[in-house]
């Protein structure tokens, strides 16, 4: 196991983890010197060590999944779900989050400094992959002392990383709740993603990622990124619901580029709120980890010879109705694979008009289903 130094950042008011070897290998084959991993914990540790959780974010995602964000002055991003008495319960479970490799909350990514020549990584960071970031988070929890991790959770990119440690480290968990994923990122998916790139890329301060040395940001091209992304995230039913054609603050058009639609200064100020509070180069390598996600192929192999028989994990796999980033369809083939293989799966696909990010809002259905496979499985193993 690596060597690793646990401190506390003030200015970031969580913990840090740096992994103190000169090689990190990634799946690349780059090699990254003292990996740091930012993270934050919530709740007690039993005297057994069974009720460890760790919550994986989405691609924007960071460490603060609940309590006070000093980097947006909010409430954490699944502060609806995680907490005392909330679904996942802090009174019982001890919940770890962190911020994953390529992030920009503190754990080593573009933003931070390359410990082989002290300089901002910017556009020379490695490429990183899902499997690089649950490689990372293993090794953070060996070094809390945590043997086995009761569940991992996720949506989106944090399903990604959930899967990714069903098939990587099975015999550290035990069981998984996968929100919102597939085995692969489609390509209307990389599609999207790479438009978002090329905006980025395209603003003239990005500087092939090195506008850090010009102290400068590419503000304009991360926004537009950021409101492509947004558009997908919605479903068509709730983008007319909650928008329509209603004009923003006038009763004519301004037959100009202004924003005339309430969704047109929607989506402008989902753009400007996050350059506010996260890196464009970050942004650039965390799509590229998704778009490499792929287990379509493999994953039924994976999971058949290399999971030890006597250990079972145990599956939840939800979908929304409206989601068409992450389909039901794609959960299905997950589900019957595991059906095939005879484990341990649930499923249910909620009924929503909320699209991809229903796992964010308040979807009641998705707390009960998430309360109660947590606590009767706790219970089972703790008879």
């Amino acid at each position: 196991m690596s060597d690793i130094k646990i401190k506390t950042d003030n200015t970031l008011e969580c913990s840090v983890a740096i992994i103190n070897n000169a090689n990190f290998s990634l799946e690349s084959g780059e090699k990254i010197k003292n990996l740091k991993i930012a993270f934050k914990t919530f709740g007690k540790l039993n005297s057994k060590k069974t009720n460890a959780i760790l919550v994986c974010h989405a691609l924007t995602g960071d460490q603060y999944v609940t309590g006070h964000n000093p980097i947006t002055g909010k409430d954490g991003w699944w502060s609806r779900m995680v907490g005392p008495n909330k679904p996942i319960d802090t009174n019982k479970f001890f919940v770890i989050c962190s911020n994953v490799i390529g992030g920009c909350a503190g754990s080593t990514g573009p933003k931070e400094i390359n410990e082989e020549n002290k300089s901002i990584y910017g556009g020379d960071f490695p490429s990183v992959t899902i499997k690089d970031m649950v490689k990372a988070q293993s090794i953070l929890i060996d070094g809390l002392n945590i043997t086995k991790l009761f569940s991992v959770v996720g949506g989106s990119m944090g399903a990604m990383q959930a899967l990714q440690w069903s098939i990587d480290f099975p015999e550290k968990i035990s069981n998984i709740i996968h929100i919102a994923g597939a085995l692969k990122h489609s390509a209307q998916n990389i599609a999207f993603h790479e438009v978002g790139r090329q905006a980025i890329m395209s603003d003239p301060v990005w500087k092939k990622g090195r506008y850090f040395n010009y102290n400068e940001r590419p503000e304009r091209g991360l926004s537009v990124a950021r409101m492509i992304a947004h558009i997908t995230y919605l479903s068509e039913d709730a983008m007319h619901r909650k928008f329509g054609r209603k004009l923003q603050s006038r009763d004519i058009i301004s037959f100009g580029f202004d924003a005339d639609f309430q969704v047109e200064s929607y989506l402008r100020y989902q753009g400007k709120s996050f350059v506010d509070r996260f890196d464009a180069n970050s942004y650039l390598y965390l799509t590229r980890a998704m778009d490499y996600f792929d287990y379509d192929e493999k994953f039924k192999r994976k999971i058949e010879f290399s999971q030890n028989p006597n250990n079972h994990i145990k599956y939840l796999i939800v979908s929304f109705s409206s989601d068409w980033l992450f389909p039901t369809q794609e959960s299905k083939i997950i589900v019957n694979d595991l059906n095939n293989l005879s484990r341990k799966v649930s499923f249910l696909e909620i009924e929503t008009d909320k699209g991809h990010d229903s796992f964010l809002l308040d979807e009641p259905q998705l707390d009960n289903l998430i309360n109660g496979f947590l606590l009767s499985n706790f219970e089972e193993i703790n008879e």
